[in-house]
């Protein structure tokens, strides 16, 4: 360690954007602002959003998380998570009496309105995106006869349409964007009328953290990507940053998850997160590494966001009470039917 320019060139390059984007920010406030409203318990069907401090931080304030419907006890309130659902999980919802609120990120609605036209004019929506998360199957399940999952390019050589005039893509909105181009060439290749959606559904936020980790990847030994396992997004950040030239890239909850080992020989560390991650997580890493001399932080800045989404209508209105009559109207039938 007693060779000075070694240590003098240890430094940190920060990604910028990184961490919440508009739709997740949204999401999370609407949890709080609803428990604060109407008080605990608020269920949430599904994680609000993909990432485990955040939902451990919800439901110690009184959030309550349920991968089904069914789970919801009637009269309660249920928040929709900022993926979105398919059209028969509101009617489970009205089926239960519950108030809803739907906290499903816009960007994501828009994606679901483009699949709604798109099958009603009768075409072939090929979705490219991961199968089994939870945006692909709320997508899907807004025209589940018209909608074919493509997951990659490795997925193109099976589609099968009925009628190869009329194909359009869409996809998730999280992805890679130049693994989904690789996946739209393909099917452009099998079928030359493939038409495009009015525009890309890679969202703003997707593409600008994207294209931060591609320019500090480059310059990088090794990329840390603050996000868990099962966000989409911040997985593919790691694989961005590997693909834009970083020796060695982790994905991590925390700074509890970093191993010393991953710094031998290492002088420039990247560092982003994904756009469900809060920043004091990304404090925590950096912390983590001024303790370890990594204290030169860099920002590489890649884009200006400026976009905030209003927070769902029904956050303006009185939810509870009208929990409360639809449990109330649901007894009352009840009662008429069984005598």
């Amino acid at each position: 360690m007693g060779d000075m320019t070694a240590t003098a060139a240890r430094r940190v390059l920060l990604a910028a954007p990184r961490g919440y984007c508009a739709g997740v920010d949204r999401a999370v406030i609407a949890v709080e602002k609803a428990l604060e409203q109407y008080g605990a318990p608020i269920y949430v069907r599904h994680e609000i959003v993909h990432n485990k401090y955040v939902v451990q931080t919800l439901e110690k304030k009184g959030a309550v998380f349920v991968e089904e419907t069914a789970e919801v006890p009637e009269g309660s309130i249920v928040m929709f998570s900022a993926h979105g659902v398919a059209p028969v999980v509101h009617e489970e919802a009205a089926e239960r009496r519950l108030a809803t609120i739907d906290a499903t990120c816009p960007l994501v609605t828009k994606v679901h309105k483009e699949a709604v036209r798109f099958a009603q004019e009768e075409y072939d929506i090929l979705l490219i995106g991961h199968e089994g998360h939870e945006e692909v199957i709320g997508t899907s399940g807004e025209a589940p006869d018209h909608i074919t999952l493509v997951d990659g390019p490795k997925d193109v050589e099976n589609v099968e349409v009925r009628d190869d005039s009329k194909v359009v893509w869409l996809s998730q909105t999280t992805l890679s964007v130049d693994e989904t181009m690789e996946t739209v060439d393909a099917l452009k290749e099998k079928f030359p009328q493939l038409i495009s959606p009015p525009s890309d559904d890679i969202c703003y936020a997707t593409q600008n953290r994207q294209l931060a980790v591609k320019q500090m990847g480059a310059e990088a030994d090794l990329v840390i990507v603050v996000g868990s396992r099962n966000s989409s997004n911040s997985v593919r950040l790691v694989e961005v940053a590997l693909g834009a030239g970083a020796q060695a890239a982790y994905l991590v909850d925390n700074a509890d998850e970093i191993e010393e080992a991953w710094l031998e020989g290492v002088s420039t560390v990247g560092v982003t997160s994904g756009a469900s991650v809060p920043e004091v997580l990304v404090d925590g890493v950096l912390e983590w590494l001024a303790q370890r001399d990594f204290k030169d932080v860099e920002t590489v800045k890649a884009a200006e966001e400026s976009i905030i989404f209003s927070l769902p209508k029904e956050l303006r209105r009185d939810l509870r009470a009208e929990a409360t009559t639809l449990s109330e109207q649901s007894a009352e039938s009840e009662a008429a039917s069984g005598q």
